[in-house]
């Protein structure tokens, strides 16, 4: 493999445009990196005429034609992420949805949140395999394999795989607290129910022979925000998991969500993104063993003692959530949500800039807005920190972030140089 990875922003008119500050598609490495689509008509710009259906249809068409503009098709995504205002809606999205996978299904993520932007009812993100690569005039692999991976030992679903392989990274779907045996939640409170979570997420891998420690990035789903130190107490007895993370004190990049309701009325449900050194055929041997994972802070952003505020592997970097916080008093910075934008936004900066990375590196953000009102005032900060809207974005509101705040933004950024391998 020579030459360096480029990032491959890409819009297609057949697919909603002009809604927002970002690219429909972001491509980097092996991975397409998605905006979320909106059940918006691409003639109109108007959302669809009907109900969930309707909308849910719509959506996923509008992957479809953003996917068929790049050359590729359905069976590609790896990932897909369903967003709902009402958790009651997901029995008729999962109609649709079964329409567009009748065969394979990757792995997925549902949640109902607070709000979604245009009041649609529904919103869907594709996160898209990439086996050209992106390196300029020289394909970096050829067409890699998808490997999918299912274990008895967690609970099973005919709508997604538990685990989706692709080049370097395992994407698992969000695990919610249920016993693979009885396919009911466990009993308990959120404590037991978190306990659950991540044994379904270590029995996964396990059954694909990943370490725990090969998390690279955590996202938690929870009902009531409240319970985050509840959540925390258990965390940490997964969190580091093996003798060598706790002798470096290694823990995963990690997002904290409220929202207001998820599957089967669970209080918790927890998302893993995980490393694949490995790799997925036909891939050189070279270019796929032995892989580190580059774990690094800064003083000049918050730090937290349950996350990482950036976690390499391969070709990307994992930023955890960035609350407004002032990195040298570790107080909400002063103001409304402009101000507020604006230091979540810094502090992902100054995250990049002391691994030798810009602003320009971000493939995709993740923007969690206590009032979904504010966007606007959002993407008035938003563009100073990125002019080309190049990164994919997904916008949701939510009913409460940590520490009181009105935003919360985090991100995916590329790493042309890679990560290298074990000497």
């Amino acid at each position: 493999m020579s030459g360096y990875n480029a990032v491959l922003a890409r819009n297609t008119d057949n697919a909603p445009t002009g809604i927002g500050p970002y690219s429909q598609t972001v491509a980097f490495s092996h991975y397409n990196n998605f905006a979320a689509q909106l059940p918006i008509d691409a003639k109109t710009g108007e959302l669809v005429a009907g109900g969930i259906k309707e909308q849910a249809e719509q959506c996923f068409r509008n992957i479809e034609a953003v996917l068929e503009s790049i050359g590729h098709v359905m069976d590609d995504v790896v990932r897909i992420t369903v967003f709902v205002t009402d958790i009651r809606d997901l029995d008729a999205v999962d109609s649709v949805y079964r329409s567009f996978f009748p065969t394979y299904v990757p792995a997925r993520t549902s949640a109902a949140v607070a709000a979604l932007p245009m009041g649609a009812l529904v919103q869907v993100e594709a996160l898209v395999s990439n086996g050209e690569g992106t390196i300029p005039d020289a394909p970096q692999a050829g067409d890699l394999i998808k490997l999918t991976n299912n274990t008895a030992s967690a609970p099973l679903s005919p709508l997604s795989s538990q685990t989706v392989s692709f080049s370097h990274y395992n994407n698992l779907s969000a695990q919610l607290p249920i016993d693979p045996k009885s396919g009911r939640l466990v009993a308990g409170g959120v404590k037991e129910q978190t306990a659950q979570c991540l044994r379904n997420v270590k029995a996964i891998l396990e059954s694909i022979d990943v370490p725990f420690d090969d998390i690279v990035k955590i996202t938690v789903f929870l009902k009531d925000l409240a319970d985050l130190e509840a959540v925390d107490e258990v965390y940490t007895t997964f969190f580091p998991d093996s003798g060598i993370a706790r002798t470096v004190g290694y823990v995963p990049a990690r997002t904290v969500v409220e929202v207001s309701a998820l599957p089967m009325d669970a209080l918790v449900q927890v998302e893993a993104v995980v490393s694949h050194g490995d790799g997925t055929p036909p891939q050189a041997v070279e270019d796929r063993h032995g892989l580190i994972i580059e774990a690094n802070n800064t003083e000049n952003a918050p730090k937290s003692p349950y996350s990482t505020q950036t976690v390499a592997f391969s070709h990307y970097n994992h930023i955890s959530a960035q609350l407004p916080l002032e990195p040298a008093t570790g107080h909400m910075v002063k103001g409304g949500v402009k101000e507020q934008a604006d230091q979540c936004l810094k502090n992902i900066r100054a995250i990049l800039e002391s691994i030798g990375h810009s602003m320009e590196d971000v493939v995709k953000v993740n923007i969690f807005l206590k009032n979904i009102d504010d966007a606007d005032a959002v993407d008035e900060v938003y563009t100073t920190f990125f002019r080309d809207g190049i990164p994919a974005r997904r916008t949701v509101g939510v009913s409460a972030l940590p520490e009181g705040a009105l935003i919360q933004i985090d991100a995916v950024a590329g790493n042309a140089e890679g990560t290298p391998p074990v000497v």
